[in-house]
Formats: structure tokens, sequence, C-alpha cells
């Protein structure tokens, strides 16, 4: 064994003791540090190391101490309002350690505890959205991918309409595809692309007036015009104001024009925590298709989502895999272990993948539906709060109302993308925005997911926002 890796092991208990301390003081400075560091002044990048002066664990992380810890971000404090991002819950943190410890590969039966335990945890991501048993569920990486493998089960749905096989036969099997939304997701672009339908596929459909939610009627013009099976995707919670299209009302379109109904939930899921929002998701579990981003609202770390699907014999035709090592795939002539459901590995894109469902486990084990309706609760709460103060900040102006869990607003006056990335730069030591644009404006985004955001959180917020505008131009 390399004496640095037989010096490691020797003293890995204490290592693991000066790493724990490490992450301790980062997370116990997250109120204190800059939510969004400024960039260091440039510098030569750090010489490549030859291998034989690796140092030891010991070295690297005091070389992470100094030269990479200070340039992160506070992206798991509670002011970090960019990109729906949450934290990772006490729960959720000792899962994700214990994930890099035991080290699973949770795909195969032939080592089946792994693809169990996911499975089991997927039940309790179903239950808390209120999905029924005919969603079979599988994790993936994040939104982007739930979405594509979502959107690749439709594909093969519809060569299943067709009578082509798609995943044999390619795309080009299919002819013209299209994929009907009122507000998609940019990833939904990004899948279309990845499967070969073509960005083109997706065609807009108009909003209802003064919102991001898809207009019922002109859905239904859209498919009365459509010359085939086509692909409707729907939103759960759009980006920019959380709107949420008529999943009922679509779902009903469903039952005379026939078509794949996808629903992006990516956070507007978690809505079915609330007495007072669950309403906004009801109809969910009529969907084709799934998408539930975890790393979200439920507060684990990055690398997490969950796909749910009533198509999963489709899913599997999609993503066989066949090799010897792994075990026999559905379809190739005998019974799979396990009965009627495949591998993990069968599921999706992945051949093997870190066993991401064991800190959504934990944390879900460690808190309920009750620790997860009062994160949602207190996040809707604080998103309502900034809006009003929004409302009352000379020089600004709310955009739309707070539905949900996000707050958009611009300058009351000249809102140029290069103001307001000034405002956004000016407010970043105490709090992270992100930029968008919304009904033809330039406009910034506050959104609310973290676990430790309170209304101290909103006040600090609120008070350097009207600080930031008060100041003037270049002072």
């Amino acid at each position: 064994m390399h004496p640095e890796l037989a010096a490691d092991l020797a003293r890995l208990p204490e290592l693991l003791e000066e790493t724990r301390q490490q992450a301790v003081a980062f997370l116990d400075g997250l109120d204190r540090r800059p939510v969004v560091p400024a960039p260091p002044a440039p510098t030569e990048p750090a010489p490549a190391r030859p291998v034989e002066a690796g140092g030891g664990l010991s070295a690297a992380l005091a070389e992470f101490a100094e030269r990479w810890e200070p340039r992160l971000s506070a992206s798991a404090g509670p002011r970090y309002f960019g990109f729906v991002t949450g934290g990772a819950t006490p729960a959720a943190l000792a899962g994700d350690w214990l994930t890099a410890a035991v080290d699973q590969n949770s795909n195969s039966s032939l080592d089946p505890a792994g693809q169990h335990l996911e499975r089991e945890t997927v039940g309790l991501l179903r239950g808390l959205f209120g999905l029924s048993a005919a969603h079979h569920g599988t994790f993936v990486s994040g939104a982007t991918m739930s979405n594509t493998v979502g959107l690749a089960i439709a594909r093969e749905w519809l060569g299943e309409r067709l009578g082509v096989d798609v995943a044999e036969d390619g795309v080009g099997a299919l002819g013209r595809v299209r994929v009907l939304s009122g507000s998609a997701h940019s990833s939904v672009s990004k899948a279309l692309s990845v499967l070969g339908l073509g960005r083109t596929a997706l065609r807009t459909v108009p909003a209802l007036p003064g919102r991001e939610a898809v207009d019922p009627a002109a859905l239904e013009r859209a498919l009365a015009e459509a010359d085939g099976p086509c692909v409707v995707v729907a939103n759960a919670g759009t980006v920019n104001t959380v709107d949420f299209d008529d999943l009922r009302a679509i779902a009903e379109l469903r039952e005379r024009y026939g078509f794949w109904l996808h629903v992006d939930a990516a956070f507007g899921a978690f809505a079915a925590l609330s007495p007072e929002h669950a309403e906004l998701v009801a109809g969910l579990d009529l969907a084709d298709s799934v998408c539930v981003d975890l790393h979200k609202w439920l507060n684990v770390p990055y690398d997490s989502a969950v796909q749910f699907t009533r198509r999963p014999d489709l899913q599997a035709r999609v993503f066989r895999n066949a090799a010897a090592y792994l075990g026999p795939a559905p379809g190739a002539g005998r019974e799979h272990p396990g009965g009627e459901q495949p591998d993990l590995v069968h599921l999706t894109p992945e051949n093997s993948h870190r066993l991401r469902a064991l800190a959504a486990w934990f944390t879900l084990r460690a808190y309920g539906r009750s620790g997860y309706r009062e994160i949602v609760e207190r996040n809707v709460a604080g998103a309502r709060a900034l809006g009003e103060a929004v409302g009352r900040i000379d020089g600004l102006r709310l955009l739309a109302p707070v539905r949900l869990n996000v707050v958009c607003f611009t300058l009351a006056t000249d809102p140029t993308p290069e103001r307001l990335a000034a405002l956004a730069a000016e407010l970043a030591d105490e709090a992270f925005v992100t930029p968008t644009r919304y009904a033809g404006l330039p406009a910034l985004r506050a959104a609310f997911s973290n676990w430790r955001t309170t209304g101290e959180d909103v006040r600090r917020t609120a008070e350097a926002l009207a600080e930031a505008v008060r100041k003037p131009a270049g002072g």
C-alpha cells in the first residue's frame, strides 16, 4: 500500500474528526460569511503537484481550507435565494456522510440492499406527494434528468401509439413530434435535444392573461390541430412566479385527445404538504410521468431527484442494459430477479449511481410529513413577507403575486439587466437573488426553500434591499 494511503488508514478516526471539525466550522459560520463572496483577484493557477508529493489527507484539508473554502458561497444557508436551492437538514447531512462511507452502487439485484432501500424511500415520497401506488419511481441526479427520463418514456409511448419501437429503431421512426406546454422549464428543451426529438418540437401554448399557467382552451385548440399523438408538459410551479397549470382540466382533455401528460413539479409538488396550498397540485396523480427535484424543498444535498411514471414497462424498454455481469435484463427471455420490478440499472441512463436515496430516507424518517409541512409553510410565509416588504420599498416593484415561495420583482424605473445585476451584486454579502425575465421585463427572483430560513432572515434581506436601492449608482 502506498505509504500515504497506509498512514491515512492508520489515522482514519483522527482524520475524520478533523474533517468533522472543519465541516462544523463552515456550517457554524454560514450566518456570518458573505452569501456570495466577491471573486478573488486573478492569480497564477496552483502548479500541478506530482503524485510523489501528495502529502496525505491532512495536507489536502489544509489546502482546501486556505485556497477554496473562502471562495465558496453560503448556498447551504438561510439567505441563498437563488435557483430554488435547499440546504441539507441535519438528518440529510448524516445520511449523505453515511452514503459516502458505505459506498453502495444501488443498481443491481445481485447486490440488492441499496435498491431495496431506494424503493422504500420512493414509497415514502409517493405518500408525501399524494401519488397512488400506480406511480413507480426512481432516483436520478436532478430535475433535468428527471424531465429527460419522463420525456424518454413519453417518446416510447408515442412509438407505441404509432406501432413503432423507438428504443430499437430510433427516433426517425416517429416522424414529426409535437410537445405542447404553456411555460416549459428550460430543461425540457434540453431533454428534447438529448432525446433526438429536437428543440423545435416544443410549441408554446398561450397562457392565461397575466399568468404563467397554460390556458386550457388554447391547449385544446392546439390539441385539435395536432396531426397525431403528442406530449403535453404541464407545470406544477413555474420558475418565475410559481404558477400552476390546472392539472385536472388538462387530464380531462387527455380523455378526448389521448396525449402523454408529463408534469414538471420540480418543487411545486411540495405544495401538497400545506392544506392551504394542496389544491394547487390536485390532479398530480393523474399524470403519466412526474418530475420532482429533491435537492430543492426536501433539503437533501445536491444530486438528488425522483422521477415517477405509470409505465415502468416502457421505461425499462428505453433504458434496458444487456450485460451478463449485471444479471438478466427485462425482456431477455427469463424472469428477472425480483419479479415484475426491473433492477434500477434498467430504469435510468446511469449504469451505476451512488445511494442517493439514503439522505432522503434519513431526513424523511427523522422529520416526517409534519416536519416538511412546517418547512414549506415557514418558507411560504417568508416569501409573502419579503413580497410585502418589496411593495413598501420605494424604487422596487413586485411583478406578480407571491403564490407560494418565489418573489419576482424589478426596479420601478429603468429596469435594465445591468442595473438589476448591480443591485444583485450590491446585495450579495447579505442575500443572493438571481436574474430572470418576466412579462418582457428584466427582473430578479428570490426563491425560498431552505430549512434554516426564518423571519429574521427576511428582515435582514429586506433591509439590505432597501439600502441597496437607495445607494447612488456607482456609489
